[in-house]
């Protein structure tokens, strides 16, 4: 059957035509579903399906999308040395600004120990004077009150060019330790530079790979995207622990205006280690289990979990979600897919066009990490709109691949552009194992 390529279109987009992702001002993924005409449901389907098949990629656009990739981590790498060679040319003691520092400091130094001699001397003289006995001289006594009066007329001098001396050596070493800052706040920028373009590569390249399995397997008609049915997360973290358990529910609605003979729930995972290279996806497993099959079970090797079956229009049917972390998993980024498909005796079938994802950070277990069996799944799902959300408050964040488009928030800082621009590749290249999964041959998954 013929694989769905529309978040292939989005690396495209992420990959060669940055100001898609990296626009200045903020940015909205749209929704809302395009709005229907009044022709029949079949004509709506077919111009559906053409619609679709317009967006999506070539192999060569693919390719091409893979190169500037590669491009743009190379330069990454290259960015990387350079700064790294920057920070080892700030901290040096030969730097300009370091031995600039240096001598201030020194003047500095110097003038604080000539402002000690001269209050010493004005000491001195003060002692001096006082200490003149009665039988002393006029002259004596003029000769100690101009040596006090010319001590401290020294003293005072010493003082500002001490005061003078002080701020210029503060002045020297605000420059130097600006200069070195600045110089680790670039290097820093580098590394995550690499680490996002590295992302944005691998992404690209799985895309490359993705298109010609495609290519390879050929025939087929896709199901049609179906904004009526959605599928809706509560209760997922923002970070797990290795060792541990998570439960989480998943709503699937139909409100597609029509009674639909069979639903399957989709429900993936992908993760990576921290540097978002290695996949670690094998120390997460997902289970299941319903009201009416409160027992946990496995997520099949399809990703489908076949719970609801029937779903009549205006109907919806929740489902309890476990991911178990192995104890083993290292410490990473991961995410979930959860989307709906749909299939009907006469042949047609649906998906629903945004895919609920939610990110999450892993953290590696303690020295020995203790790890609690859960408890059997309580029978009673929770009500609708209650807003129970057990294990934690984790966003769901739409993944449209209908139009292959992010939500994204506009950002003024280079960084944080590029950041969304690698970060939404990372999840396209997941997403896109999502999207290669989900086929029409789904009824028998």
């Amino acid at each position: 059957m013929k694989i769905r390529r529309i978040l292939a279109t989005a690396v495209v987009a992420a990959v060669t035509t940055p100001a898609v992702m990296l626009s200045v001002t903020p940015a909205f993924a749209d929704t809302k579903p395009a709005e229907q005409t009044q022709a029949p449901a079949e004509a709506q389907a077919q111009a559906q399906k053409q619609a679709q098949a317009q967006n999506k990629p070539t192999l060569k656009e693919l390719e091409k999308a893979a190169a500037e990739a590669q491009k743009a981590y190379d330069a990454a790498l290259a960015a990387e040395k350079a700064a790294e060679a920057a920070v080892e040319a700030a901290t040096a003691d030969t730097a300009p600004l370091a031995v600039a520092a240096k001598t201030a400091r020194k003047t500095a130094d110097d003038a604080a120990a000539a402002k000690d001699t001269a209050d010493k001397a004005v000491k001195d003289a003060q002692k001096t004077l006082d200490e003149l006995a009665e039988t002393a001289t006029d002259e004596e006594r003029k000769a100690a009150e101009k040596a006090l009066s010319d001590a401290t007329t020294a003293a005072e001098k010493a003082a500002a060019a001490h005061t003078t001396a002080e701020t210029d050596a503060k002045a020297a070493q605000k420059l130097l330790d600006d200069a070195r800052v600045e110089a680790f706040r670039v290097l820093h920028k580098a590394r995550e530079a690499v680490k996002e373009t590295r992302a944005a590569k691998t992404a690209a390249d799985a895309a490359v790979e993705r298109a010609k399995e495609e290519e390879n397997q050929g025939g087929g008609e896709e199901c049609v995207d179906d904004p009526g049915l959605t599928t809706t997360v509560t209760g997922f973290p923002d970070t797990v622990t290795a060792g541990t358990v998570t439960t989480f529910s998943v709503r699937v609605a139909n409100d597609t205006g029509k009674d639909l003979d069979k639903v399957l729930t989709y429900a993936g995972v992908h993760a990576t280690d921290k540097d978002g290279v290695k996949d670690i996806a094998k120390y997460l497993k997902l289970k299941w289990s319903t009201a009416a099959s409160p027992k946990w079970q496995n997520v099949d090797g399809d990703l489908y979990i076949d719970a609801i079956g029937a779903l009549e229009q205006g109907k919806q049917a929740d489902i309890k979600l476990r991911l178990d972390v192995d104890a083993k998993a290292p410490a990473g980024q991961g995410l979930t897919f959860i989307a709906g498909d749909y299939f009907n005796e006469d042949g047609s079938c649906g998906l629903t066009p945004d895919a609920a994802v939610n990110e999450f950070d892993i953290k590696a277990a303690a020295a020995e990490p203790v790890t609690k069996p859960s408890p059997e799944p309580s029978t009673t799902a929770p009500a609708a709109g209650s807003g129970v959300t057990p294990q934690g408050s984790g966003s769901s964040v739409p993944v449209n691949t209908a139009n292959g488009t992010l939500a994204a928030t506009g950002s003024s800082d280079a960084t944080a552009q590029l950041a969304l621009a690698a970060g939404a590749a990372v999840a396209l290249g997941a997403g896109a194992v999502f999207i290669t999964r989900r086929r029409r041959a789904g009824a028998d998954a």
